[in-house]
């Protein structure tokens, strides 16, 4: 097994109970702080940004599959300035990258993870990476190799790509929030078709051996439960036509969510005491 470099122990006496949970870990962490930014241009690296919090859960599975692994984290630390955040602490910063993150990825959340120009442009940005390569996305080890080799031998992809993400950020900053008095509302809207969409959606994605909405690994899909149950509980609209629609969906809602049901139940998720369901 490969050796990592010597833990240096910069979170360790953090006021962020988060960072010093990861004070001992073989990837060599930076605090957000100048002294790591100018690190990453003295080395003329890129900066990996890993943000999470104490209550996090995947943040605490990836640290404990992914940066207590010596050899991902001697990867790393060859490789990048290493940035751990503390969201509670730094959520000026946790806002910036989350943006990048979704409009990089379709999606946001935490464990957070972004790679940075030593500027502080993200070119790269996903949330929870394991160990290997599975469950429909990349290995952290390999993303390390991938981005490693993309920033010393294509370098002007890479900053292409930092440009085209880092104007779609401030196009959405200088958006803001529409202003729908002035604008005159944001017209009529066909409740029938959202709610067909949702389901037709709903009825493709769905795993019909396990439950729920695509595959491993997953959570209980509580939103979707939810418009189930309406509809099958209580008429949702006067509207005739919404009601037309609920009745023609009745058999495979039920179906679906007797599936869900019985694979959160079956699968141990649910509390074994007191009865209940629990999302960890």
């Amino acid at each position: 097994m490969a050796k990592s470099q010597p833990i240096t122990g910069r979170l360790t006496d953090s006021s962020s109970p988060y960072l010093r949970q990861h004070a001992g870990n073989p990837v060599d962490w930076w605090p957000w702080c100048d002294e790591a930014l100018a690190e990453a241009r003295r080395r003329g690296v890129p900066i990996f940004l890993s943000v999470g919090y104490a209550a996090c859960h995947w943040c605490h599975v990836m640290a404990h599959e992914v940066f207590e692994n010596p050899e991902i984290a001697a990867a790393m630390n060859s490789s990048f300035v290493n940035i751990k955040v503390d969201r509670e602490e730094r959520p000026d910063i946790d806002e910036i990258y989350m943006l990048a993150t979704q409009l990089f990825s379709g999606s946001g959340g935490w464990p957070m993870s972004v790679w940075l120009t030593p500027d502080l442009i993200p070119f790269y940005a996903g949330t929870y990476f394991p160990p290997v390569d599975g469950y429909g996305r990349p290995g952290f080890p390999s993303l390390v190799a991938g981005i490693s080799h993309a920033w010393r031998t294509e370098r002007d992809q890479v900053a292409a790509q930092a440009a085209a993400l880092s104007k779609a950020m401030r196009q959405v900053a200088e958006a803001g929030q529409p202003d729908i008095a002035s604008s005159g509302g944001i017209g009529p809207m066909d409740v029938r078709k959202l709610l067909i969409a949702a389901l037709e959606q709903a009825n493709q994605r769905f795993d019909r051996q396990y439950g729920g909405m695509g595959g491993s690994p997953k959570f209980p899909p509580h939103q979707m439960l939810l418009l189930w149950l309406t509809l099958l509980e209580v008429p949702p609209s006067d509207d005739a036509e919404i009601c037309a629609a609920a009745s023609a969906w009745r058999s495979r809602l039920e179906a679906m969510l007797t599936i869900t049901l019985d694979g959160m139940q079956f699968g141990g998720i649910h509390d074994h005491v007191g009865g209940g369901m629990a999302r960890y």
